[in-house]
């Protein structure tokens, strides 16, 4: 069964949110990539940490915009990493 409690973590972080957006690093497009992953890259800018093996993911949308609560807007697409 996937893990849903908080994952400890040597970084200590549990979340990656809207006030964590101007020190998150940014794509080329200027999009930003999240790593949610057990490995800690040499940058750890944008890693949210994860526990080996399923776990559990939300996403919390806070005031959405219309398109989120109509349908138009999609949330983006998890890719398995390396």
């Amino acid at each position: 069964m996937p893990q849903s409690l908080l994952y400890a973590n040597p970084i200590d972080r549990y979340l990656i949110n809207s006030p964590m957006l101007p020190s998150l690093k940014t794509d080329a497009d200027g999009g930003v990539t999240l790593l949610i992953q057990h490995t800690a890259p040499f940058d750890r800018s944008n890693l949210l940490p994860a526990p080996e093996g399923p776990f559990f993911m939300a996403m919390r949308l806070y005031w959405p915009m219309s398109a989120a609560l109509d349908g138009t807007w999609q949330t983006p697409k998890l890719e398995a990493g390396d």
